[in-house]
């Protein structure tokens, strides 16, 4: 595996090096077996989620309209760091092109934004489920769920677009070498001649507005859910009501609470926090969700898990009851 990368100097905006986790590059091997794991686990069950819901006439719900969403994009999200992560780990191939960097940086970002949005839109489906279900059908209509699912796509895309213009325009002429393994906004703009603060600010506010407005609306709506959970009668509907919501929320907790540290640690703790492990947060922040969405949404749902069920099935013994 080569050594340290850090004296290379850049004439051209050609080519970046992803320097992997600084500092632990004795564990990069285990780094690497264990994202290819969690990578597989995440590829499979968000397959076979889409697949599922795609196939099935009875899992036509809003609720799984908005999972089949999060499965693609959590595909997306992994996908895009993933592979390279890996081949950096394992053979040390850490060149990025100069556009492959700025689109990976896009598609992390706008997938970071659009799985927050799906995250609310989660929580909304539940609260009208559990606090108005004589209303569901006529508040969560075909329509209603797919403007919220364009609405969401479009505001990731405003919001990250101008993002990733701002940092692929800043001029590179010093060191190409990115201390990250993936090329996280922050971490390139700092390699800038320019005076990075303008993408690194705005960087910063988009994300705070948009994920501090979610959480504030997630919030709300459990509340409102868990106030109605206590006002049933039956002790088994408190009890499965509590279940479901307790798996999201904690869904919704490892997405969250890595994704702000890490973005306000780059920010404000750089001299605090150790670098490798800003780095690994980050990393984790993109590969965990995907893996446990796949199996906390898929496996711990009744309905998914016999529907993934019966069509492993069909696929290894040619009979199924989907559908049905």
């Amino acid at each position: 595996m080569p050594g340290p990368l850090y004296n290379h100097t850049m004439d051209t905006s050609a080519t970046f090096f992803l320097a992997g986790i600084p500092g632990l590059q004795s564990s990069h091997l285990w780094l690497a077996i264990s994202l290819s794991a969690m990578y597989t686990i995440a590829l499979i069950g968000n397959t076979l989620i889409m697949t599922v819901i795609r196939m099935d006439s009875t899992l036509q719900e809003p609720m799984y309209h908005f999972l089949c969403v999060l499965a693609a994009v959590d595909i997306i999200m992994a996908s895009s760091v993933v592979p390279k992560m890996v081949s950096i780990f394992c053979s040390g191939d850490s060149s990025i092109s100069f556009n492959a960097c700025f689109t990976q940086m896009y598609f992390v970002h706008a997938a970071t934004a659009m799985e927050t949005g799906l995250l609310l839109a989660m929580a909304f489906d539940r609260y009208v489920a559990i606090c108005k279900p004589l209303h569901y059908k006529r508040i969560l209509t075909p329509q209603v769920t797919l403007g919220m699912s364009v609405t969401i796509t479009i505001r990731a895309i405003t919001a990250m677009t101008p993002l990733s213009w701002m940092v692929s325009h800043l001029p590179f002429c010093g060191s190409n070498v990115v201390l990250h393994s993936y090329c996280e906004y922050i971490a390139v703009a700092r390699l800038a001649c320019a005076d990075p603060m303008p993408s690194s600010l705005y960087g910063l506010v988009v994300s705070s507005i948009i994920v501090g407005s979610d959480v504030v609306f997630i919030a709300a709506s459990y509340i409102l859910i868990l106030r109605a959970v206590f006002g049933l009668s039956s002790r088994n509907a408190q009890l499965k009501a509590l279940s479901t919501c307790g798996s999201h929320i904690g869904v919704m907790a490892l997405y969250y609470l890595p994704g702000m540290v890490s973005v306000y640690v780059a920010w404000l703790g750089q001299d605090v926090v150790p670098l490798h492990t800003q780095v690994l947060l980050a990393d984790l922040y993109l590969v965990i969700p995907p893996t446990l969405n796949s199996i906390i949404y898929g496996m711990r749902t009744k309905q998914m898990r016999e529907r993934i069920r019966n069509l492993l099935m069909r696929w290894l013994f040619g009979h199924s009851n989907l559908g049905s």
